[in-house]
């Protein structure tokens, strides 16, 4: 069995990032994205400079057989899955009402149904072996609900939910699970989403992360063990005010700064 580190969504951004960070402590690592020539260039990019092997997988996550698949074809090759990474989600802006089912339908497949599923699949291994770690991506939108992004920021509160759930059922499997909070970062993330001209996520105007720290930042919380973790003070700050302040005034303040952008 070669112990390795399964990252969906590592063509680019902090998934791409997070491959850079398990790769630097030599732990190889299989890459899971759609796009089969970006996965290639960074898997040759990893092996040459950190002297590991990199395995990749081109695949569509957001099908509904997709997991099952995955799972069996990492079996197959006798991979040891010791870190799943959860990584791989988008998002969409704009009025709800307005907006293409398929891809909202897509949005959920992806960020809560086969997420849901590679855990499933991936902790009976690691429940035998007692061993073995997930991190799941959410954001800032766990904490709050998102008008103009509603579907979005709805699944990222069940990936919280879950994954804060699940760390104390596992916990005597010696399994940690963790959760990276990252608020808006430098990646691919508002061009997938339709937000190119939102300037919340326009870095000349806001400073924001790279995909780079946030990685950086979310594998050193992993190796603590911490189970919720949000990048940046402000972030971290606004996360936990939401809790103490009048859900209507939540409410209206998101949809205010949602459209200024």
């Amino acid at each position: 069995m070669r112990k390795t580190a399964l990252i969906t969504g590592a063509s680019t951004g902090i998934g791409k990032e997070l491959a850079k960070e398990f790769a630097k402590d030599k732990i190889d690592v299989i890459l899971v994205a759609r796009s089969k020539d970006l996965l290639e260039a960074n898997a040759k990019e990893l092996e040459a400079n950190y002297n590991i092997k990199a395995y990749t997988y081109a695949m569509d996550l957001s099908l509904a057989s997709s997991a099952d698949e995955l799972y069996q074809k990492t079996k197959a090759e006798d991979f040891e899955v010791e870190y799943l990474i959860n990584n791989a989600g988008f998002g969409d802006y704009g009025y709800f009402a307005q907006s293409k089912l398929s891809k909202q339908e897509e949005m959920i497949n992806l960020n809560i149904l086969t997420l849901t599923k590679l855990t499933h699949l991936y902790v009976q291994d690691m429940k035998t072996r007692k061993s073995g770690t997930i991190l799941n991506l959410a954001s800032t939108a766990s904490f709050q609900p998102g008008p103009l992004m509603s579907v979005y920021f709805a699944t990222n509160h069940f990936v919280l939910a879950f994954s804060e759930a699940i760390a104390e059922e596992l916990k005597q499997y010696n399994i940690k699970v963790c959760t990276l909070c990252p608020g808006p970062t430098e990646s691919g993330f508002a061009k997938f989403s339709d937000m190119s001209e939102n300037s919340f996520l326009e870095p000349s105007k806001n400073k924001i992360p790279t995909s780079a720290e946030v990685a950086n930042y979310g594998y050193q919380k992993m190796k603590q063990g911490k189970v919720v973790f949000i990048h940046g003070f402000f972030n971290a700050l606004m996360a936990n005010l939401v809790r103490f302040a009048p859900r209507s005034l939540v409410r209206k303040t998101a949809y205010s700064m949602m459209k200024e952008g």
